[in-house]
């Protein structure tokens, strides 16, 4: 029996990579996806993950939440000047 193709897969911004990084994370839809926010999973990828993660993984966690919650595509490098000015302000995980 083939495997359903999950619906995260059709979001913009989700690869291979990003998907594996949800199933860690345990988010397996939009809807759950849609009630995230990008530092929580950040933070939490790494932890469970025991190692430092791209600052690029937290501007696709953006851009696939803004996009779950939205319906608005975006690439991934839209999220970049956002969170370079967080970083900034030390306002940055």
């Amino acid at each position: 029996m083939k495997e359903r193709k999950n619906q995260l897969l059709s979001l913009k911004n989700v690869g291979p990579a990003t998907y594996q990084d949800l199933k860690i994370l345990g988010i397996h839809t939009i809807k759950k996806l849609s009630t995230c926010h990008p530092d929580e999973l950040y933070i939490r990828l790494q932890a469970i993950t025991e190692r430092a993660h791209d600052p690029c993984v937290w501007d696709v966690f953006a851009a696939i939440i803004h996009e779950a919650r939205t319906g608005e595509k975006q690439p991934w490098w839209h999220w970049t000047p956002i969170r370079k000015k967080r970083q900034a302000a030390d306002k940055f995980p």
